[in-house]
């Protein structure tokens, strides 16, 4: 932006929200706002006897309403995670690889008014005494902030953008994904009411992956879903959608996925869909996949699928306060049927490695957890 546009937007700004309260201006309608946006500009530009630019317009736009310099991207479908490193440093992932993007902030100021407009949105508050604060864009994408002292250089703003892949099997397999026997049996395993699990890295596809899945799920079941940011996107008539809240300044108001999960369990769910097992709810997934939710699914961050079940032994034994994890694994047999993993390869792509069936291995007195192979990348279908 040259100087002089950047200056007759600044001005515009100004007598804009000199004339109106910041709070007024997030009410306004798209309309409204345009209107008034226009009638400032407008009087800027009459001083320089030049007629209102469109582009100064969709600037002045998105600064007020927006992201400022981010909207080019986030107006892009196939542009996912934005990161900002700095009002000079924009970065954004386009078809699973990272480009640098040419747009820029004005300066720090300008950076620090979007990520506070983000995050007020959620009636929370970034600043030195609170430096790092979690938001959400209305189309779901998560929102990350963090401003100095915790930040070394500056402000870092991170978007985490659902772009949704591959929407369904069919699309997992066209993009080269998944093979066809594989997406086929995990159309079975559904249907067939198997409590599954997803497992894999960040970026690796998960979400996208349990929203594949649950377009098998049908018609007349009752849903619910529990997910910290609401990223699954079910097409079935009856789902309920419940969202976790984290607490305010005060340390209050706090709403976490074990409370959304022990509430759920009292909505008459057919099937529990949970978008990441993470901590303690998972006492509750267990006992609701072993007390009749049968077909329910979730997803879990971890390495390998034998990564998976060691992290549910680990998170269940610290819910509980106990020292011996491996008491717990009968009832994760019972519970978890199935584990599939998926991997982000190194050009981006994403791909689903195995499909795995859990059984429990009786050694001596203790209980293992055995993976039992049913399907496996590169290889021919083995069965189970």
């Amino acid at each position: 932006m040259k100087s002089e546009d950047r200056s007759l937007q600044h001005r515009a700004i100004d007598r804009l929200m000199g004339q109106y309260h910041p709070r007024a201006l997030v009410r306004m309608g798209t309309e409204q706002l345009q209107h008034e946006l226009r009638g400032q500009l407008a009087r800027e530009l009459e001083e320089q006897g030049k007629p209102p630019a469109p582009e100064q317009l969709a600037r002045l736009e998105w600064d007020l309403m927006g992201l400022g310099p981010l909207e080019p991207l986030l107006a892009d479908a196939r542009v996912g995670d934005v990161l900002v490193n700095g009002p000079q440093s924009i970065w954004f992932e386009r078809d699973g690889r990272l480009e640098r993007a040419l747009q820029r902030f004005d300066d720090e100021a300008h950076l620090l008014r979007i990520i506070d407009r983000l995050v007020s949105r959620g009636g929370r508050r970034i600043d030195e005494s609170s430096p790092m604060a979690d938001a959400r864009l209305p189309d779901g994408s998560r929102v990350n902030a963090v401003v100095r002292p915790a930040a070394v250089d500056g402000p870092q703003l991170s978007i985490r953008r659902f772009v949704g892949g591959p929407r369904s099997l069919q699309d997992w397999v066209a993009a080269g994904s998944i093979a066809s026997e594989a997406a086929a049996l995990l159309g079975e395993l559904v249907r067939g009411r198997s409590n599954l699990l997803i497992s894999g890295g960040t970026g690796a596809g998960k979400t996208s992956l349990l929203n594949a899945l649950s377009a098998h799920i049908a018609a007349d079941e009752r849903i619910v879903t529990l997910e910290d940011a609401a990223e699954l996107r079910l097409t079935q008539p009856h789902v309920v959608r419940l969202e976790s809240r984290p607490p305010n300044l005060e340390g209050k108001g706090e709403i976490t996925l074990r409370m959304l999960l022990r509430n759920a369990l009292r909505m008459r769910p057919d099937r529990i869909v949970l978008g990441e097992v993470r901590g303690d709810e998972v006492i509750e997934l267990l006992a609701a996949m072993n007390t009749g939710h049968r077909g329910s699914m979730g997803t879990v961050h971890a390495n390998s699928a034998g990564d998976a079940l060691v992290r549910l032994e680990s998170m269940a034994a610290l819910a509980l306060g106990q020292s011996h994890p491996e008491a717990l694994r009968p009832q994760i047999a019972s519970a978890v049927e199935a584990i599939v993993h998926v991997e982000r390869l190194a050009g981006g792509q994403r791909r689903i490695c195995s499909i795995d069936r859990v059984r429990a291995l009786r050694s001596g007195p203790l209980t293992d957890l055995e993976l039992v192979p049913v399907w496996r990348l590169g290889a021919a279908p083995v069965g189970g």
